[in-house]
């Protein structure tokens, strides 16, 4: 399983639609201002391919870790 973490404000509607199409489970990070919301998409390692040539056709930005980050480490990195 492969996590794609995306920034909630770097997509649209639409771009958010496609995505959850596209992978096994779509959870949602909240976090209180001054931190940015997140996307972590998880991705079955059959589909990765076509997961990551989607957002580079598209120009959206992300992180991909190979295990599903905690809320602590998602808020580390924003820090």
């Amino acid at each position: 399983m492969w996590y794609f973490l995306i920034r909630q404000d770097s997509l649209d509607t639409a771009q958010y639609q496609g995505l959850q199409r596209q992978a096994s489970l779509t959870e949602v990070e909240l976090f209180n201002e001054p931190y940015a919301n997140w996307y972590v998409f998880s991705v079955e390692k059959d589909r990765y391919r076509d997961f990551i040539d989607h957002l580079d056709r598209n120009g959206i930005a992300y992180d991909l870790t190979a295990g599903r980050p905690t809320r602590d480490e998602l808020l580390e990195t924003m820090r």
